[in-house]
């Protein structure tokens, strides 16, 4: 199992925890250093280390406990500092004020840079899972 194989399990970990609230675990993963950006799943974009930590901050708090998520990755590959996974995050989660759980598909990118020994989240895209349409 390669380096960044045993990261996307501490990945995986930090995503579950952002689903409950919890932004600790994804902060500490997140790139500290320029470039960084984020595509939100409802649109706009984030740019700059400091802007993109604030935006996982103040949108985990949305999220409260009892939220499930797996990440079901396509493929992954890194070489040399650079590395990165793309495929889905299924997630039901419990958002504040509101009594039912939500259902969350998403299509995911990110990408990840090594940052004084260790990889980091420099780009995340994600976005709706939706049905292809009929051409």
């Amino acid at each position: 199992m390669s380096d960044f194989d045993t990261f996307l399990d501490i990945r995986r970990q930090a995503a579950q925890a952002y689903v409950n609230g919890k932004v600790g675990p994804l902060d500490r993963l997140a790139a500290t250093a320029c470039p960084a950006s984020f595509f939100p799943p409802h649109g706009g974009r984030e740019e700059g280390a400091d802007r993109v930590a604030d935006v996982y901050a103040r949108d985990a708090i949305s999220f409260v406990e009892g939220g499930e998520t797996t990440l079901e990755i396509l493929h992954s590959d890194s070489v040399g500092d650079l590395a990165y996974w793309t495929g889905l995050q299924h997630a039901r989660v419990r958002l504040n004020g509101q009594d039912e759980p939500v259902e969350m598909h998403l299509r995911i990118t990110e990408l990840f840079r090594h940052e004084d020994g260790a990889w980091k989240l420099i780009h995340r895209h994600a976005d709706p899972l939706a049905e292809a349409t009929a051409d």
